[in-house]
């Protein structure tokens, strides 16, 4: 699939960065397994370009994008690059296996960039971009280039940066708000001041990258479209870096509820949204809030009276897609406690999940039957959840749960007694905390002595019902090094525990790489 010549005008490009950008929000940063995970998802769901990484930023980014490329057939697999060899060269080895690969270099455009960051003349910046191109056209013919900050560069100067990439072989032109300033009237009216004076503009896809600092991103995203972007590049849950990107299932749901306004198409199924969301969610350990357009849990609940009755006798009245359509009441019972391993290995796989050893299936089937014997129903959500939390970090577990029993009584201090393996050798504590999961987490750290600073509590329910599994997510933070620890259980001071202690590996793995931007 040549993203560039074989998209029809009408249709828009959706350029996925969640596993790039959205891996940049502080404790983000996926394993190589996780991101392959997501990619596969992110075929399944019809993204046109997977944005798998910035191989130049290290070794695993590199490796994951290599693997990523070898796997994904029907969507182009792309690397960023800074405007330098030897990082366009490492983004050009690392999408060799792709069956459609991207490079997307860029490279500051603003004075503020240039004068600050870069300490380059304009007449450099324009020679530096032009060589990256011409450096990225040995390894394909899909080149993108961006201007970084393009929503605070000279609009003179943006002319003639792309006028230059664009006669030496760029495919597709981007457009960034970087820094989440603008506003979606001056936005459209900047990409369409570009699209009219840029010399062989008809002859490149433009793209549209907006940041949400000023909750505008998905706005001004759509404001490019009506103005002649084609290509919009965003995340799923709009995940990313600051106040995130513009969201994916946002975008592609205006333009397809607003079809009488837009006119235009994407390729996405869109009853992949939610199950991507889900599946980004807890892999990343960013809980999606209950209010989030499209794939909050309160996005098709309706409270007040008059708007029940009025849903109940024309759904129309107050709904303006069908939950349905966009992937809720998707998550039908999967399997149950007289499942046999096939099944469970066969949903495993249908989910995109592929352990790699019959021992971790092993493993991973034993825990699903103690799932089994807490819940009576199995959802999607649970796989991924028990899959995510026990075992894409198996390998690097210092830590693991033995024993926990905690007393919390009314007009008692709550007190935790627990038994961890730290490295197989069996430790035991007691603590007193707040409440139980205070206790559990002071009891955790008699043992270890971390020295970690905890940043964030958050718990969310993974299903509906009574018992259903809790998902609790704590952010650690230790010279420098943030981490997303999570953990699953029927029991919420279990999963508390199980995150704590998952975070504590995750500081601890030497295969888990710093966050990008840091």
């Amino acid at each position: 699939m040549n993203t560039n010549n074989q998209i029809a005008s009408q249709e828009i490009i959706i350029f996925d960065t969640t596993l790039r950008d959205g891996e940049q929000s502080p404790g983000a940063s996926m394993t190589k397994e996780e991101k392959i995970r997501i990619a596969r998802q992110l075929e399944k769901l019809g993204v046109h370009v997977i944005e798998a990484g910035f191989a130049a930023a290290s070794p695993g980014d590199f490796d994951a994008i290599s693997e990523i490329a070898k796997i994904i057939k029907n969507s182009t697999v792309c690397s960023l690059a800074r405007a330098s060899e030897n990082d366009v060269r490492r983004a050009g080895e690392a999408i060799k296996h792709a069956a459609f690969g991207r490079i997307h270099t860029f490279i500051a455009t603003s004075k503020i960039h240039m004068e600050n960051k870069l300490r380059m003349t304009e007449d450099q910046v324009v020679e530096r971009a032009v060589q990256a191109v011409k450096w990225a056209l040995e390894y394909t013919p899909d080149v993108e280039f961006s201007a970084e900050d393009a929503v605070r560069s000279d609009i003179d100067f943006l002319v003639r940066v792309f006028d230059a990439v664009i006669e030496a072989g760029a495919t597709t032109i981007n457009v960034p708000d970087t820094v989440g300033y603008s506003i979606p009237a001056p936005w459209g009216e900047r990409m369409a001041t570009l699209i009219k004076r840029v010399k062989n503009s008809d002859k490149v896809i433009w793209s549209t990258h907006c940041h949400n600092d000023l909750g505008m991103a998905v706005a001004n995203s759509l404001a490019a479209v009506s103005n002649g972007a084609r290509q919009v590049e965003c995340t799923i849950n709009g995940l990313g870096e600051r106040a995130g990107n513009a969201s994916l299932e946002e975008v592609v749901m205006a333009i397809k509820t607003r079809s009488d306004i837009f006119n235009l198409t994407t390729r996405i199924d869109t009853t992949q949204i939610v199950p991507t969301s889900k599946l980004v969610s807890t892999i990343t350990g960013y809980p999606v809030q209950p209010n989030k357009a499209i794939v909050g849990a309160n996005a098709f609940a309706h409270e007040s009276g008059i708007h029940q009755d009025g849903v109940l006798k024309h759904r129309e009245t107050y709904e303006i897609m069908r939950a349905e359509d966009v992937g809720w009441n998707a998550n039908k019972l999967t399997l149950g406690k007289l499942s046999g391993r096939n099944a469970f290995r066969t949903r495993l796989k249908e989910l995109g999940i592929e352990l790699e050893s019959e021992d971790a299936v092993n493993a991973a089937f034993s825990r699903f039957k103690d799932l089994a014997d807490k819940k009576s129903m199995i959802f999607d959500e649970d796989l991924h959840a028990l899959v995510s939390g026990e075992f894409v970090h198996e390998a690097s577990e210092n830590y693991k749960l033995v024993y926990l029993h905690v007393a919390s009584i009314t007009g008692e201090t709550p007190h935790a007694v627990m038994t961890i393996s730290d490295n197989g050798q069996e430790k035991r504590a007691e603590a007193d905390g707040g409440g139980p999961v205070d206790a559990s987490f002071k009891a955790i750290e008699s043992l270890v002595n971390s020295g970690a600073e905890l940043q964030l509590y958050s718990v969310n329910n993974i299903t509906s019902g009574t018992d259903a599994q809790g998902e609790v997510t704590v952010r650690l933070a230790k010279g420098g090094r943030i981490v997303n620890g999570q953990g699953a259980d029927t029991d919420i001071v279990i999963a508390s525990a199980k995150a704590y202690l998952n975070g504590l590996n995750k500081l601890h793995a030497k295969d888990e790489k710093m966050n990008p931007q840091v």
